[in-house]
């Protein structure tokens, strides 16, 4: 009984150094993975590239989302998405300073201010973050600061006539205001202290129906007089920055005051 065999086809033939060439490699040893030389430095610098492309797309989304939410008036909620995209990416400019412009909007004025500040720090050359700065400077009421950043702004980007016309012309208005208010509180002072210790009183008097102490009750009197009309005076700076003196009634200075602290310095940009 003939044995069962693989039958190669006809004419099939296999060469001696093929088969030699198989027999030689088939007695080699196989390689360990091990003893493999991996470059982990490339691999890891690559991972980091990875991961970083990573956390720019996630942060331009959260961006993106916070602008939309910043747009339909729900301002607490962007700034959240602002911050976790700083966390992502703590080197972008554009984050710090929209987070301050609603910041800014939402009264917390020294987060504002220390946003904007971060703002320019990572791009000292962009002339917006530098207005932003000076707005919610504006707002915590550093007006010496504003005019500043507003002036940089504009040495940055003369051909932006918004700085010129709003925001330095407004800032200096605010700061000949605050400094005809500062002069103004001093002259009261010094007028308090007149009254308090008014030279007439200093002296003794042998005779009190004297024509001396008719003078000095005169002084003192006009003094008073003085005074109170400095306490009704408001100090009002009109659009080309001129101060003037207004004098009001007790009523009309109380609705000034009250409209005034109701007033909101902030002017913030559209994203």
């Amino acid at each position: 009984m003939a044995s069962f065999g693989w039958k190669r086809k006809v004419g099939e033939k296999v060469s001696k150094s093929a088969v030699q060439q198989f027999e030689a490699e088939a007695e080699k040893p196989e390689k360990d993975p091990k003893d493999e030389k991996v470059d982990w430095i490339h691999v890891i610098k690559r991972r980091r590239e990875v991961l970083l492309e990573d956390c720019a797309a996630k942060s331009k989304r959260l961006k993106a989302e916070g602008e939309v939410l910043a747009e339909q008036g729900r301002h607490w909620e962007a700034v959240k998405k602002w911050d976790e995209a700083i966390q992502l990416t703590p080197d972008d400019p554009v984050l710090y300073e929209i987070k301050s412009q609603v910041l800014t909007i939402l009264q917390e004025v020294f987060p504002a201010v220390k946003a904007a500040e971060m703002a320019v720090k990572l791009r000292p050359l962009w002339w917006e973050a530098w207005q932003t700065l000076g707005r919610a400077q504006i707002n915590l009421g550093e007006v010496d600061l504003a005019v500043r950043s507003f002036q940089v702004a504009i040495h940055l980007c003369p051909s932006e006539r918004s700085l010129w016309q709003e925001d330095l012309s407004w800032a200096c208005r605010l700061q000949k205001q605050h400094s005809a208010a500062k002069e103004k509180s001093q002259q009261e002072e010094e007028a308090r202290e007149q009254i308090v210790n008014a030279p007439e009183f200093s002296r003794d008097y042998d005779d009190f129906e004297s024509d001396e102490v008719l003078a000095a009750c005169v002084a003192v009197a006009e003094r008073q007089t003085r005074y109170e009309e400095m306490k009704r005076t408001a100090v009002v700076v009109d659009a080309d920055g001129n101060v003037t003196t207004r004098v009001t009634d007790a009523e009309g200075s109380e609705d000034t005051a009250s409209s005034l602290s109701m007033e909101q310095f902030v002017k913030a940009r559209g994203f």
